[in-house]
């Protein structure tokens, strides 16, 4: 029989054992130890129990910056079992980094309710502090990896810390959660779609949608217009059929600049009017929803696989969107607007100039055929600015009436359509070459005439004046020639006076452009207006270095006039946050001297 040990010695004995195993413990055989510890706590003396508290917490500490979380949890666990006077911080410790240990390794469904723990813990221990979890963090790691699944299962876990614990509102780059999982969603369903899975598409979306207040998703055949038209679904008038255009040719201060987009088709596609039946939109977007067919020219487009369809995916959106495999899954609207008639006059990027000139505008040529009915109202969204309702005044020849849409689905009963010019992706893919559109000269050319011809009848003043005009942009954050006014101020003891165009009715621009015989100002939407120049008028556009940027469509879209235009190369102004195309830049005084020298303007 082995002997007996006092009571005194053998607490002395338990407490070698615990010093022993804690300093030996690690990452290896932290479950053996955490063990051993465990079933001898029952002896550890009261005395020594805030002691040993302590050192379990310190070896919890150990193992959190080793990364083994579960570890760690455990040990301030057994710590918050033994201590008397610490054992609410212990727990909270505990379960701070159990969060933590689940988040990691991907176990989220048990989170949920760590988190109303947590609360709990936090009131209890006192603790106001900011040592909780950041959700936020481990949610930006998982995106930082590709893993989609990961940063929004963390992300929603992030709202509930946000609502129940004030936890952090923004992501690390600074968007709201919602956003950040809604974009990620979409990424998500995107891949699934382009794989020709769109029914995991549609599962993966009713997973989050209740969290973020979305309807569900349908499943939508894409097609063109003429399509839709050709297989009876539609009326269909062709004004303008297809042709073929030329490239155009560039021109740089700096002489030949070997470019990194790739030409747009200069396979012209055809002008059409038509309508269509039955019809579910979205204002700010350019989806027609029909049955189970999605009618929409671009995404049915032979080379809409360049293209980064942003319809569903814009801030401004009412609506979800992905797009693969021929097929579209658009979020079903839990309400909708319904009205008899109209004509399609709203969509994406309604609101920017430049868009909405190239884009939209063109179509009122054709809305103005006896093919489309006189009574149907212009629809536009009604965020747009007044210049642009004054175009849609001058140009329609109805007198139709005008209705603005809000942010609201919209049931159309008939709904007339009329395309783009040409085949125009808001962005390219990622990781595919910046698609540079070609604007076909025929239909911008009959849109300048048509515009000029109104304004003559009118008794606008036309005629040139050989004024030289800078324009401002200064009132715009991006796209910025940062030395705007060192270039004015250079410009200006040459004849040159400076423009701001935001603040000229739409009108009064077009009688200012044409009536110039030289216009400098920055490749942007203040130069889309170009198109009314004379065609006598030398354009010197500034820009960025960024050699992917779209020379083409602005050397096809200011050309249709007949004017010129030179191109000078800045210095880019780097920044992080900024789509490449809107960076702002630099250009020297000297540039803009020899730009105009080499046009033929004496200075």
């Amino acid at each position: 029989m082995a002997p007996r040990i006092p009571e005194g010695e053998r607490s002395i004995t338990m407490q070698d054992d615990f010093r022993r195993i804690l300093t030996q413990a690690n990452r290896a055989n932290g479950a053996t130890a955490l063990d051993t510890i465990e079933g001898a706590l029952a002896s550890v003396a009261e005395g020594r129990a805030e002691t040993t508290a302590q050192h379990l917490a310190t070896l919890g500490f150990r193992f959190q910056g080793e990364d083994s979380f579960d570890l760690a949890a455990r040990a301030y666990g057994l710590a918050a079992r033994t201590s008397r006077s610490r054992a609410a911080q212990y727990h909270l410790a505990a379960i701070r980094t159990r969060i933590v240990d689940l988040c990691r390794r991907q176990a989220f469904d048990g989170v949920d309710g760590l988190l109303e723990e947590l609360r709990q813990a936090k009131a209890a221990a006192g603790d106001r502090g900011p040592n909780d979890p950041s959700l936020i963090h481990i949610a930006w790691d998982y995106e930082l990896a590709g893993n989609a699944e990961g940063a929004v299962r963390s992300y929603l876990l992030a709202r509930i810390a946000r609502d129940q614990l004030g936890g952090q509102a923004l992501t690390i780059d600074g968007d709201t959660l919602e956003r950040k999982i809604r974009n990620l969603r979409s990424l998500q369903m995107t891949a699934l779609a382009e794989d020709g899975r769109h029914e995991e598409a549609q599962a993966l979306h009713e997973r989050t949608r209740h969290a973020l207040g979305l309807g569900p998703l349908g499943v939508y055949d894409i097609v063109s217009a003429r399509q839709a038209a050709t297989e009876g679904e539609g009326d269909y008038k062709e004004m303008l059929g297809p042709r073929r255009i030329a490239e155009p040719e560039i021109r740089f201060l700096e002489g030949p600049v070997a470019l990194l987009s790739t030409c747009g088709t200069l396979d012209a596609p055809p002008q059409y009017v038509a309508r269509f039946r039955d019809c579910l939109t979205f204002p700010r977007s350019n989806i027609v929803l029909q049955g189970n067919r999605l009618i929409y020219d671009l995404a049915a487009h032979p080379d809409s696989g360049v293209a980064d369809i942003k319809d569903g995916k814009n801030a401004d959106q009412i609506m979800t969107a992905v797009y693969g495999a021929g097929r579209a899954l658009v979020e079903e609207p839990a309400a909708a607007q319904t009205l008899d008639a109209g004509l399609m006059m709203f969509g994406l990027q309604s609101k920017n100039y430049g868009h909405w000139l190239l884009e939209f505008v063109p179509r009122l040529l054709w809305f103005n055929d006896p093919a489309c009915p006189a009574g149907f109202p212009i629809c536009i969204d009604d965020h747009m600015p007044e210049t642009h309702r004054q175009v849609v005044e001058l140009l329609d020849e109805r007198k139709r009436p005008i209705l603005p849409l809000p942010a609201q689905a919209v049931r159309f009963k008939e709904l007339g359509v009329a395309p783009v010019p040409t085949f125009f992706p808001f962005d390219a893919r990622p990781g595919v070459p910046v698609y540079d559109s070609v604007w076909p000269k025929d239909v911008l050319g009959a849109m300048r005439r048509a515009v000029l011809d109104k304004l003559a009848a009118r008794g606008v003043d036309l005629r040139t004046t050989g004024r030289r005009i800078i324009l401002s942009r200064k009132g715009f954050t991006q796209r910025q020639l940062v030395n705007e006014a060192e270039i004015i101020n250079a410009l200006a003891r040459h004849g040159f006076e400076v423009v701001y165009p935001e603040k000229l009715s739409f009108i009064e621009q077009i009688a200012l452009y044409h009536s110039a015989d030289v216009i400098v100002g920055s490749a942007s939407s203040a130069m889309t207006n170009t198109i009314f120049c004379n065609d006598k008028a030398r354009v010197v556009a500034l820009i960025h270095e960024n050699r992917s940027f779209n020379f083409r469509g602005y050397t096809s879209m200011i050309e249709s006039s007949g004017a010129k235009v030179l191109f000078i190369r800045g210095s880019t102004v780097p920044s992080d946050n900024t789509h490449p195309f809107h960076v702002n830049y630099t250009v020297t005084p000297g540039q803009v001297l020899r730009g105009l020298e080499s046009v033929g303007v004496g200075t």
